[in-house]
């Protein structure tokens, strides 16, 4: 418990800065310890305590923020132009560390399935049942509270829509792990991504055109659905994971480019992959342009928190700041990943924390937060 986080102060500082200080303190004396929910469990809550108190010196009511949670799939910290790759250009990524907070250290699991186990449950995925990314190995076990039904429990609406690889059928799927609504592919792999056979809620249909665009239509009509309620929405992209297909309006801006940022290790870099990777990311770019867009069209903007990682290093060796290591290493190129937070006039813009960030975080059990969660089936101070 660190104490000088209640209410949002920490240091002197007040309000939403307090809390990033605060959490920044966190970080850097449980640095050993690695989990991204509890991270976003703590930002909203502590940043929603500082609003209770405010709410009984002012009387007045504070919507509770909509989370948009969006991780992409095998992209490599060195995927995006604010990163320094001069091969690519992803603006509407890059607006959410500029508009917000960016963690320049950040940290996930080498792989797949641990990142989202850890993501969804806030708990080591090595402690509760994940030993790899296929035949079972990628489900956590059963009773693990997930971020999705907290959520649910405290009134949000529920979605995820995407790439889950945390078990393809109940009690191991989406809509029995706290989801309303899920729409996408629960294994670890497809093998097509133009109109393929998804699923929604269980049953079988078909995709309609490149999959990240309809996840994302998926995506903005729940938010237009649920615009005068709390939400929760996970995007689970699929890509740059292969298969490395991407429509033509991304590929033809790099298939005759030559790459200025090319890898500096001695394995031998395919071209034609990265280039396909790269055009991949400008797509996820795109998209994530299309939903803030809808935001700020809806009004939403300034109370939606906004969250973009990957799940681990790039799957090919590509430029990726001169870091050892890609996807499936524990080298830091194969763990390291992009992490920004945007809250409009919440969070400082632009604020940057370089100091080593990783997964565990948390201040108290989460039966203390009763302004939103509920209690946990497991004490996770006690159990991480």
């Amino acid at each position: 418990m660190v104490p000088l986080l209640r209410y949002g102060r920490f240091n002197g500082r007040s309000g939403s800065e307090g809390v990033i200080y605060g959490l920044w303190f966190m970080v850097y004396r449980m640095k050993r310890n690695r989990n991204i929910f509890l991270l976003l469990i703590g930002i909203l809550l502590l940043l929603s305590c500082n609003e209770e108190k405010a709410v009984k010196n002012t009387k007045s009511e504070i919507k509770r923020p909509n989370i948009v949670l969006i991780m992409a799939d095998d992209q490599g910290w060195g995927d995006l132009s604010i990163s320094g790759n001069t091969n690519l250009s992803t603006p509407n990524i890059d607006a959410l560390a500029k508009n917000g907070v960016s963690f320049e250290n950040f940290y996930v699991q080498p792989v797949c399935s641990p990142t989202r186990a850890e993501l969804l449950t806030g708990r080591s995925a090595a402690k509760i049942g994940v030993y790899s990314t296929s035949e079972g190995g990628e489900r956590f076990n059963l009773g693990e509270t997930t971020l999705a039904q907290i959520f649910k429990k405290a009134g949000y609406r529920t979605a995820a829509y995407g790439k889950w690889h945390s078990g393809m059928q109940p009690p191991y799927h989406p809509n029995s792990r706290g989801f309303d609504d899920y729409y996408g592919f629960a294994s670890g792999h497809w093998g097509n991504y133009f109109s393929p056979m998804l699923e929604h809620n269980g049953e079988i249909v078909k995709g309609k055109g490149f999959l990240v665009d309809d996840l994302t239509d998926h995506g903005i009509n729940f938010i237009e659905k649920n615009k005068e309620q709390p939400f929760f929405l996970y995007l689970p992209y699929n890509t740059p994971h292969s298969p490395m297909q991407v429509p033509d309006e991304f590929w033809n801006r790099f298939k005759d480019k030559e790459l200025d940022s090319l890898y500096h290790g001695t394995e031998t870099e395919d071209l034609n992959f990265t280039k396909a990777a790269l055009a991949m990311v400008e797509n996820i770019d795109y998209n994530v342009g299309r939903l803030t867009h809808s935001l700020k069209e809806l009004d939403l903007e300034e109370n939606t928190i906004v969250i973009y990682l990957s799940d681990n290093g790039p799957n090919g060796w590509r430029w990726n700041g001169g870091m050892k290591g890609k996807k499936g290493s524990t080298n830091e190129g194969g763990v390291r990943t992009p992490f920004f937070i945007q809250w409009k006039n919440a969070l400082k813009a632009g604020k940057k924390y370089r100091t080593s960030q990783v997964l565990l975080i948390f201040c108290q059990p989460l039966s203390n937060w009763r302004t939103l969660l509920i209690p946990a089936k497991k004490n996770l101070m006690e159990k991480i």
